[in-house]
């Protein structure tokens, strides 16, 4: 008989879900104009991350040089 180990941990999902209903009350206490600070927060911080992520490729794209090297050709025996 065989015997896995259960992984009792609480899911991830679980606690997004109690986050997401937590803003959802706030949401509705604060009404419109928290929504539109919310919304823009988020845009800022997604622009923020994009160009964060555009500039380090581009900096390891750049930062290397390729080097040609000659190929020669192998003898067979």
């Amino acid at each position: 008989m065989s015997y896995r180990r259960r992984d009792a941990r609480p899911r991830l999902a679980l606690w997004m879900l109690v986050a997401l209903g937590d803003v959802v009350l706030l949401l509705l206490s604060a009404g419109v104009a928290a929504l539109v600070t919310l919304v823009a927060a988020v845009t800022v911080a997604a622009a923020g991350v994009a160009v964060w992520r555009l500039s380090r490729r581009t900096a390891m794209t750049t930062g290397t040089d390729a080097v040609t090297m000659p190929l020669t050709s192998r003898k067979s025996a």
